[in-house]
């Protein structure tokens, strides 16, 4: 018997049975490799389906909640109850004029890769991001003096009624790594990137010497949710981390990046818990030694293992 039966009989009528994964294990989907189950992972394919799916989850009552790759994101390892809805089959990449058009579930990385090839700038920040177009709208995501709102020109999103709407940046309260999206309760499905024409070979260097800065200081080699925690006010976290002696220090399978101290990485079969725990041990510590309180910009959702019914 499938747990929320009902819903699941109601989605077949919205997307097709390869699209509804049941009992499904999130860990498979996330950057992470963290996570227990989903009742339902549901991956569909327009944009009509998207809002079907929200208007039932509404109507039978259904929890629901919306993942990107995870990449900025710790699932619990009791997973989430009801309908987990993945946008990843939402991944095409257009030109219009000097705008890149980029779905929700494509790569941040590939938008920029393709505004390269179409000698577009200002998306070369992003060419490190290990996100979704979706997940970098949803924290205004940035880098190397870059961020979301220095390009968007708009976002088509779902409301939480099912209603499509087009939203200018302003309507989203864009700061440092936030904006309104998750208080409204917005499913984005679409990015429009407003750029300028650039020559290939320039556009190509900035890119070049980011990824190089990159791969030469942050520990690729494992999973992570990259930097862990926001930037406080006149510090860097990662050097109070540094400072703190907390490098190669870990729980279970989760350990602080002896390469880069911001970083937490998913050495061997981390658990949800494991990497939590290494969080709040790294955030004591560091409020301990310096006073400075760490806030944390991965975000954590589903239940704790023991929890699950």
């Amino acid at each position: 018997m499938v747990k929320y039966q009902h819903a699941y009989e109601k989605l077949l009528d919205i997307t097709s049975k390869e699209n509804i994964l049941v009992d499904e294990h999130i860990r498979n989907h996330t950057y992470t490799r963290l996570g227990g189950r989903a009742d339902l992972f549901v991956t569909p394919t327009s944009y009509d389906e998207v809002q079907n799916i929200v208007k039932l989850a509404n109507k039978v009552d259904v929890p629901f909640t919306l993942l990107g790759n995870g990449s900025n994101l710790i699932v619990k390892d009791g997973g989430i109850r009801g309908i987990v809805l993945s946008l990843k089959k939402l991944d095409t990449i257009s030109r219009e004029d000097n705008r890149i058009v980029a779905q929700s579930g494509a790569a941040i990385i590939d938008a920029s890769r393709r505004a390269l090839d179409e000698h577009l700038s200002g998306l070369e920040f992003a060419c490190g991001i290990p996100g979704t177009v979706g997940g970098a709208l949803f924290m205004n995501a940035g880098a190397y003096g870059g961020e979301i709102k220095d390009c968007l020109e708009y976002a088509k999103v779902v409301d939480p009624n099912g209603d499509l709407l087009k939203l200018a940046p302003e309507d989203l309260d864009l700061e440092y790594r936030s904006s309104n999206i998750p208080d409204k309760g917005y499913i984005v499905l679409e990015a429009g990137f407003k750029l300028e024409p650039g020559e290939y070979d320039d556009i190509k260097a900035v890119m070049d010497d980011l990824t190089y800065k990159r791969e030469s200081k942050q520990p690729l080699e494992f999973p992570s949710c990259g930097s862990v925690f926001k930037r406080p006010p006149g510090y860097f976290a990662g050097k109070l981390i540094q400072d703190s002696e907390l490098q190669g220090k870990g729980v279970g399978g989760a350990e602080v990046s002896t390469k880069h101290a911001g970083f937490i990485v998913n050495k061997e079969n981390c658990t949800a818990t494991d990497y939590i725990s290494v969080i709040e041990m790294v955030q004591k510590t560091v409020k301990e030694k310096f006073g400075v309180a760490l806030e944390r910009e991965v975000k954590i959702l589903g239940e704790d293992l023991e929890e699950k019914k």
